[in-house]
Parts: structure tokens; C-alpha cells; sequence
């Protein structure tokens, strides 16, 4: 099986800048395809900052994923 497909097509980089700068609502949840919890985090305004914090250590570390659950590690 090839590495590559085991990894996310998202850009962890393009993840990251979202969570930094819209992170509050819920924009790089929306990028990889988690409309469901990107809404939650745009009426909580990112979890009371909590879960946004939580978002920016997780793809910061490369352990967030996509909706199919694989990881974003490509920058």
C-alpha cells in the first residue's frame, strides 16, 4: 500500500492559518470537510476558545483529520 495514501490531499499549512487567524469560527473545520462540528465551533465561538486552542496543538502536532480520518501531514 502506498504512504501517500494514507495521508489527508488538505494542506496542513493552509489548516493551521485558518485555526490561527478564524479559528474561533470554525474555518479550518469547515476546510476539511467537518461541517457539522465547524458550526458548532462558529456558535460557540471556538469552543469558549477552549476547543480552539485545543485545534491549533493538534495541527500544529499533525494529528488532526479530515472527515475520512486521515491525518493532515503534507505542509
Amino acid at each position: 500500500m502506498d504512504k501517500e495514501s494514507n495521508v489527508s490531499e488538505k494542506s496542513r499549512t493552509i489548516a493551521l492559518l485558518l485555526a490561527f487567524f478564524l479559528g474561533w469560527s470554525g474555518a479550518h473545520r469547515f476546510y476539511v470537510n467537518k461541517p457539522i462540528t465547524g458550526a458548532i465551533m462558529l456558535f460557540t465561538m471556538g469552543g469558549f476558545g477552549l476547543w480552539y486552542f485545543i485545534d491549533l496543538v493538534l495541527i500544529s502536532a499533525g494529528v488532526l483529520t479530515d472527515k475520512d480520518g486521515l491525518p493532515l501531514t503534507k505542509w
